[in-house]
């Protein structure tokens, strides 16, 4: 291969190829179909992992109806321990749980 600037540098060119609509997507782990491989895929078969939009979105609708529905001072009373000793049983069951984690103790 020559380096004289003046010459000029030919490139070689792949051909074109013809896309495989049953080729496997990288990372899959299964053959698409035609309209899952073009990206025509809609929400019924779309799988989301976790940070799920779909379930974000639908958790906040449901918080919201709820506030805007339900008796939250009521909800919060019924929530209440019955007694010391239940009061007690809940603090233990706290602090066990927050032995547990990484972050407050």
């Amino acid at each position: 291969m020559s380096n004289d600037p003046s010459v000029p540098r030919i490139l070689q060119q792949q051909p074109q190829r013809e896309s495989d609509p049953q080729q496997q997507q990288s990372g899959g782990t299964d053959f698409q179909s035609r309209g899952q491989a073009q990206g025509q895929q809609g929400d019924a078969g779309k799988v989301e992992g976790e940070g799920s939009y779909t379930a974000t979105r639908d958790y906040q609708k449901n918080i919201k109806e709820y506030l805007d529905k339900a008796d939250v001072q009521s909800d919060a009373e019924a929530a209440k321990p019955r007694s010391e000793s239940e009061a007690r049983e809940l603090e233990q069951a706290e602090r066990e749980g927050k032995s547990h984690s990484k972050g407050e103790r």
